[in-house]
């Protein structure tokens, strides 16, 4: 066994290579001056659907963008491959800021949130007047997350041949939301799809709704057989097309400019992520009442400085019970 004294010769010793010395770990990174815009339109295990000028392009994530997730309706930046022919693959290499998110928990105790939706305008909110029943909290669980993210709100109410529309209207007659009211047999006649439409002119829609409600139904009403075919593109991984309720899929309108983007179906719609001083700002007829509210008011306490502004006449009381009940829904199970 060969011993080196005190003075050895560097040259005797045998080192181990590093493999990564000639890669030198940096916080540069490039920058891709030549990236392409483009908005994506489903995510589906890792691959990422995008729509770039007129082109349905394949892409994955970079990995320079760390654990940062795009979603549908993220507008990104893309390198690589954009041809979006067969086989091919570009990469996102950046993604833009959100002008709104639509997010939810799983329930009231899961502290991971997810965005199911960035960039959209305007929540359509479908629920069936009967089979199934309509669920007043999870249309209140809605609201609250539209009202969060920054998108405004619609009621689509289907199903009006099994039961009438007003008791259900009457619970959010108060909160000013828009609303439009179908029948099963005019989801197939085309008048239902219409009525929708004039609310989407313009917009980024996303559509929201438990299983059996008629949305995608009404969705496939809106967009053309052959729109939806070229957009939803087919599986990168199985090679196989998936319905497109399985996951969140954007696509473009017909006759009129705007998107609408299905999501799919929900048994619950979690709050956990939602800071209650937000919902405020959706009622501006009540926020400059908050000015006198204690610290962390809640707006459903003895202090709470709305009481006195509505009887002073400056509100609708209707508004401010609106108001409550939305804050205590984070507090509800959805089938209470």
């Amino acid at each position: 066994m060969r011993r080196y004294g005190k003075h050895t010769d560097e040259d005797d010793i045998r080192q181990r290579p590093n493999p990564k010395g000639n890669r030198p770990r940096t916080s540069i990174r490039p920058k891709h001056e030549d990236a392409a815009e483009g908005m994506v339109l489903t995510v589906d295990r890792g691959r990422l659907t995008c729509l770039v000028d007129d082109r349905v392009v394949l892409a994955m994530k970079a990995r320079e963008l760390g654990r940062k997730a795009a979603v549908v309706g993220d507008r990104v930046e893309l390198v690589g491959d954009l041809s979006g022919k067969k086989d091919t693959l570009a990469r996102i290499v950046r993604i833009g800021e959100r002008s709104s998110v639509l997010r939810r928990t799983a329930d009231d105790d899961d502290p991971y949130e997810r965005v199911v939706v960035a960039n959209a305008d305007q929540l359509a909110i479908v629920t069936a007047l009967a089979d199934p029943e309509p669920r007043p909290r999870l249309i209140d669980r809605c609201l609250v997350a539209a009202f969060d993210g920054g998108l405004e709100p619609l009621l689509v109410l289907t199903k009006s041949d099994l039961a009438p529309p007003d008791e259900l209207l009457g619970l959010y007659g108060d909160l000013g939301v828009p609303y439009v009211v179908t029948s099963r047999d005019e989801l197939y006649d085309g008048g239902a799809a219409d009525r929708v439409r004039e609310y989407l002119d313009g917009r980024v829609t996303a559509f929201v709704g438990h299983s059996g409600v008629g949305k995608t139904t009404l969705v496939n009403a809106l967009v053309p057989e052959e729109r939806r075919r070229t957009t939803g593109h087919v599986n990168a991984v199985t090679g196989r097309g998936r319905h497109t309720t399985t996951s969140a899929l954007a696509l473009p309108l017909d006759s009129v400019d705007g998107w609408v983007i299905d999501t799919p179906g929900v048994r619950s719609f979690g709050l956990n992520h939602i800071d209650p001083s937000r919902v405020i700002h959706a009622f501006p007829d009540l926020e400059p009442g908050t000015a006198n509210c204690p610290r962390a008011c809640s707006h459903d306490e003895q202090d709470c400085a709305l009481d006195e502004w509505v009887a002073e006449g400056h509100s609708d009381p209707a508004r401010l019970y609106s108001l409550r009940r939305l804050l205590a829904t984070r507090e509800r199970r959805e089938g209470d």
